[in-house]
């Protein structure tokens, strides 16, 4: 495929499985090229997340790895469509690299189709680019969203011009495909 199809998927140890892999096959099944993108280019330990019977908070299991394409450092976004920031607890780790900050800013400045699901939105947050935009999250990110000046929708998807987010990999059937439309067209 050519450098015209790539579409870059950020990740981190303990990125979200289904978070991640329903968005990568939607990409590939869509005739975009999913580039996995990473602090490093090595192998990533992801997970699997779920409320479990009587639990009150998050259950984390092993989920399967995922080979990361290229290290931030080394990514030129002006080689590709657009982004996708994937859940799990990667976010809050990886959200201080100045490289992926960089990416991040990259994509918003140049609104360019943009996809964010779950613990997600802590990148974007950070990187300071979610004043005054409208994103679903999962309820307990609620508050990394809108102490960054975000607004919090409760939806299974939500568009906010060429950013579309979701609050769970439940919600996967409904925010990647807006998003893959959103990528299309700009091909």
């Amino acid at each position: 495929m050519s450098g015209k199809n790539k579409v870059l998927i950020v990740v981190g140890d303990a990125s979200e499985t289904l978070d991640t892999m329903y968005p990568f096959y939607r990409l590939q099944e869509s005739g975009l090229l999913p580039v996995v993108a990473a602090p490093e280019k090595r192998t990533y330990q992801m997970v699997m997340h779920e409320v479990a019977d009587g639990w009150t908070i998050t259950r984390e299991w092993q989920g399967y790895k995922l080979p990361a394409d290229i290290a931030f450092s080394s990514v030129d976004p002006s080689e590709y469509l657009g982004i996708f920031f994937s859940g799990g607890r990667a976010p809050e780790y990886i959200r201080y690299d100045e490289d992926l900050v960089r990416l991040t800013r990259y994509f918003f400045e140049n609104e360019k189709p943009i996809a964010s699901v779950c613990h997600g939105v802590e990148i974007p947050a950070y990187a300071d680019c979610v004043r005054g935009r409208r994103m679903a999250t999962v309820p307990k990110c609620r508050f990394d969203l809108e102490v960054c000046g975000g607004i919090f929708v409760d939806q299974p998807c939500v568009v906010d011009g060429n950013l579309v987010s979701g609050r769970t990999y439940h919600d996967s059937g409904f925010y990647v495909g807006p998003w893959i439309e959103l990528l299309k067209a700009s091909n």
